[in-house]
């Protein structure tokens, strides 16, 4: 690594100096004990993105219509099984021409 340059300040007072060289000391070694930090967690995901309203409203929609085509075609089946059963109920004796 390659070594920082040395301060070079043009200040008369060795004091003034001394200080500004601790803290950049200081710095220097906060700076080489700093540990990496890496939030690796995943975001919480909203919770709209679970529930999906729309697609919900869109299939009770397809449920819906689902069930109405099966009562018509209940109700179709049911008017075409009595008419037969009034046919077959008719009196065995009599003959057709």
């Amino acid at each position: 690594m390659r070594r920082a340059p040395l301060l070079t300040l043009t200040c008369s007072k060795e004091s003034l100096q001394g200080t500004w060289k601790k803290a950049y000391q200081d710095h220097r070694r906060k700076v080489q004990e700093a540990r990496p930090l890496v939030d690796s967690h995943a975001q919480p995901t909203p919770s709209h993105l679970h529930l999906k309203l729309g697609k919900l409203k869109l299939e009770e929609g397809r449920l819906s219509v689902i069930t109405r085509d099966n009562r018509l075609l209940l109700e179709k089946v049911s008017g075409i099984l009595r008419p037969q059963a009034q046919t077959t109920s008719r009196d065995p004796t009599r003959r057709r021409n």
